[in-house]
C-alpha cells in the first residue's frame, strides 16, 4: 500500500516522465513531500510563477515530442496555469497539468484557495478530471497521458484533492491504450484518398501549405516524398516552419499576415491548394471571402472539427498524416511543374527589393530587427533551436532565422501569448541540453515573465536570450503608426537596466547600441557556455513588412 501522492509520482515514472516544472503550495504539499524522495527518477524545475511552469512544459513538449508535465497548488496556483493551458490547447501542445485541490469534504464550501478548476479549465483542455480517491489516481494519469499525446495533441488537467493525495492505495499501474468514447486516429476513407489524388493529378498549378500537424504526426519524411514525387511547391505556417528544410528547393516561404509575398500571392493563383495539418487560421487566410476562391482545396487533417470550419474543403482527407500521406503518394502521379515553380521567382525578387534588402542591409541609421536576427542566425548556421516571444521580434525571427532540423521552432501561435518566450526557452533547453537554444524577445515580452531569470540561475539553464529593445510595445506601436495616425497611446516603454538586472541573477550580459558592436556581442553570447543575455538597441520605429492588414484581402498588402 502506498499513498496517492506516491501513486501519482510512480505513475508519472511509468509514463516515462523525467522532468516536472512546478511550484509548491498547501494543497499540493503531500505530493511535494513525497517528491523529495524521487530526485533520481524525476527532475523538478522550481519556476518563479506557475505561468512559467506551464510555458516551460510547453517548450519541453515541443522540442522533445513528449508530453510536458507541470505541477501547481490549488486556487491562484492553479488559475495561474490557465493562460498556458489555453495556449497549449490552440497550438496542439501535449501537456498533463496536475493541480492540488482542497479535501473532498470541503468541496463547494469556498474553502481557502478552493476554485472550480474542472469547470474553469473545461473550455481550454482536451480532457480534465477530478480525483477525490487515491484508488482513482493510476487510471486518471494513464488516461491523461493517452489523451494528451494521441490524435490531435492537447493539454489535460487533473484536479487532485488533498485527501486523495494522503489516502492509501494498492498500486498497480497500467498504461492506457484504449478509451471506448475516444478515437484519436480516425479511420481513413479510401474514397477520400482517391478523390484527393485525382484532383492533385489533374492540377497544373498545385501549391501545398504545411502546418504543425506535419511535425506532430512525425510525418516530415512522408511530406517530402509527397512533394518531390508530384513536384509541388510549398509554404508553411509559423508553427510548421521546421517541418521541411528551408533549403529545400520547393520551399517558398512563410504564409500569413507577415509572411512572404510569393506564397501568399500564389495561394490566390494556384488551381489546387493542398493543406496539411493546418487549420486555416485567420492570420493565414485574412478575408476568407476572397481566399483561394479559384482553387480546389484538398485538406489533410486529423481533427474532423477543423475541416470546413473556416474554409470549405472540396476534397477532405481525415486521418493521421503519417497514415494518409503514404496512401496518397501511392495514388499520385510523378509530375513536373517547372513553369509554375519558376513563376514564384519574380515575386520573390519584388519582396527582396522592397523589403528584405532594406531590412537586412540598411544603408545607415539604427540597427533593424531583421538585421539583428539575421546576424545571429548567420553565426549559428541553422544549428540551434529558435524560441520567440510574441510581437515584432516573433515575426522577424520566423522570417529570417534559419533552422536545419525538425522540432527546432518554439513560438506561441494561436493565442499569441506575450511572456511565453523566456519560460518556453527554459523548457526547450531542458529537453535538449546539448543544443543551443536562442530566444528572441522584445522589451515588453521579457518583462512579463522576467522572474524566470531566477529559474535559470538556480538550475543553471544555459539559454541565450536576445532582447530586441526598441523602447516600445513594438507590434501595437506599428499598428498605431499605420492605422491610428501615430497616436502612440501607452506603447512607449521604459525598461530596467538589463545588464544590472542580469548581474543580480549571476547571468552574463552584453549591450549593443551600434552596428559595429553587433557581431562582437553575438560572439560573446555564443562563446559563453552558460546562460547569457544580449540586449540589442534597435530602431524605435522599425516595422515588420510585408503586412496584410487584419481581415483585408491579399491585394491590400503593404510593403512599407
Amino acid at each position: 500500500m502506498i499513498t496517492g501522492s506516491d501513486a501519482l509520482l510512480q505513475a508519472l515514472i511509468g509514463e516515462g516522465v523525467d522532468t516536472i516544472f512546478g511550484y509548491p503550495g498547501g494543497a499540493i504539499m503531500p505530493v511535494y513531500d513525497r517528491l523529495y524522495d524521487y530526485s533520481r527518477e524525476l527532475r523538478h524545475i522550481l519556476v518563479r510563477h506557475e505561468q512559467g511552469a506551464v510555458h516551460a512544459a510547453q517548450g519541453y513538449a515541443r522540442v522533445s515530442g513528449k508530453v510536458g508535465v507541470c505541477l501547481a497548488t490549488s486556487g491562484p496556483g492553479a488559475t495561474n496555469l490557465i493562460t498556458g493551458i489555453a495556449d497549449a490547447m490552440i497550438d496542439s501542445t501535449p501537456l498533463v497539468c496536475i493541480v492540488g485541490q482542497v479535501s473532498a469534504a470541503l468541496l463547494g464550501t469556498d474553502a481557502f484557495q478552493e476554485t472550480d478548476m474542472v469547470g474553469m479549465s473545461m473550455p481550454t483542455t482536451k480532457w480534465n478530471c477530478q480525483v477525490t480517491d487515491a484508488r482513482d489516481i493510476a487510471e486518471a494519469v494513464a488516461k491523461a497521458f493517452y489523451i494528451a499525446g494521441t490524435g490531435r495533441p492537447g493539454p489535460v488537467l487533473i484536479d487532485f484533492t488533498k485527501n486523495a493525495q494522503l489516502g492509501e492505495v494498492d498500486f498497480n499501474y497500467q498504461k492506457c491504450n484504449y478509451i471506448r468514447s475516444y478515437q484519436p486516429n480516425p479511420t481513413v476513407e479510401k474514397q477520400e484518398i482517391e478523390a484527393a489524388a485525382a484532383a492533385i493529378n489533374a492540377a497544373k498549378k498545385p501549391f501545398a501549405l504545411l502546418g504543425q500537424g506535419v511535425v506532430l504526426a512525425n510525418a516530415e519524411q512522408e511530406v517530402v516524398s509527397f512533394l518531390e514525387k508530384a513536384d509541388i511547391p510549398f509554404g508553411w505556417t509559423i508553427l510548421g516552419k521546421s517541418a521541411v528544410s528551408e533549403q529545400h528547393p520547393l520551399n517558398k516561404g512563410m504564409l500569413g499576415m507577415h509572411g512572404n509575398y510569393a506564397p501568399n500571392a500564389k495561394t490566390n493563383e494556384c488551381d489546387v491548394l493542398i493543406a496539411m495539418g493546418m487549420r486555416f487560421d485567420d492570420r493565414v487566410t485574412s478575408d476568407v471571402k476572397v481566399y483561394a476562391q479559384q482553387a480546389k482545396i484538398v485538406h489533410l487533417e486529423i481533427d474532423k472539427a477543423e475541416v470546413n470550419k473556416n474554409v470549405h474543403a472540396d476534397f477532405p482527407v481525415v486521418g493521421n498524416l503519417k497514415e494518409t500521406l503514404p496512401l496518397l503518394v501511392q495514388k499520385i502521379n510523378k509530375a513536373k511543374h517547372t513553369e509554375w515553380i519558376q513563376s514564384f521567382a519574380p515575386l520573390q525578387l519584388v519582396e527582396n527589393q522592397k523589403v528584405i534588402d532594406k531590412t537586412l542591409h540598411p544603408a545607415a541609421g539604427d540597427i533593424t530587427i531583421g538585421e539583428a536576427v539575421a546576424t545571429v542566425s548567420d553565426s549559428l548556421q541553422g544549428n540551434a533551436i529558435l524560441v520567440t516571444d510574441v510581437g515584432q521580434q516573433q515575426m522577424i525571427a520566423l522570417r529570417y532565422f534559419k533552422v536545419n532540423s525538425t522540432r527546432s521552432v518554439v513560438t506561441s501561435g494561436g493565442l499569441g501569448t506575450m511572456g511565453f518566450g523566456l519560460p518556453a526557452a527554459i523548457g526547450a533547453k531542458v529537453a535538449a541540453p546539448k543544443q543551443e537554444v536562442v530566444l528572441f524577445v522584445g522589451d515588453g515580452g521579457i518583462q512579463m515573465t522576467l522572474q524566470e531569470l531566477g529559474t535559470i540561475m538556480q538550475d543553471q539553464i544555459g539559454v541565450k536570450i536576445v532582447v530586441l529593445n526598441n523602447s516600445f510595445l513594438g507590434m501595437v506601436r506599428q499598428w498605431q503608426q499605420l492605422f491610428h495616425q501615430r497616436r502612440y497611446s501607452f506603447t512607449p516603454l521604459q525598461s530596467p537596466d538589463y545588464l544590472t538586472l542580469t548581474k543580480a541573477y549571476g547571468i552574463a550580459s552584453y549591450r549593443v547600441t551600434k552596428r559595429e558592436e553587433l557581431q562582437q556581442g553575438i560572439d560573446a553570447m555564443l562563446n559563453s557556455p552558460d546562460a547569457f543575455l544580449l540586449e540589442i538597441k534597435i530602431a524605435p520605429e522599425d516595422n515588420v513588412f510585408p503586412m496584410i492588414p487584419a481581415g483585408a484581402p491579399f491585394d491590400k498588402i503593404r510593403f512599407e
